[in-house]
């Protein structure tokens, strides 16, 4: 639970693409931000039904995601291609 807390805190140092706009990140930013939004949406349902074992195993999947987007941005953030960001954008 500490985790789910403490980890968005360093989330600025831990983002190492070259752009931070959505809009200019690769596809594997894009599909790892779907993929973390289904799974803590999956999660805060499964909170709020009664346990399975199907429901359970379920929500460990989903956690692993929740937490595979965070601690595998840095390497996802770096190696993908970005698209270039125009120059209005960095214009003084």
């Amino acid at each position: 639970m500490a985790g789910a807390i403490v980890i968005p805190a360093v989330l600025p140092w831990l983002d190492k693409s070259p752009v931070k706009s959505i809009r200019y990140k690769g596809m594997g930013s894009k599909i790892m931000l779907a993929l973390f939004v289904i799974s803590f949406f999956v999660l805060g349902y499964l909170g709020t039904v009664h346990p399975t074992p199907a429901r359970t195993l379920l929500a460990q999947v989903c956690t692993g995601v929740y937490f595979a987007y965070f601690l595998l941005m840095p390497w996802y953030t770096k190696v993908e291609k970005t698209k270039p960001v125009p120059e209005r954008v960095t214009m003084p």
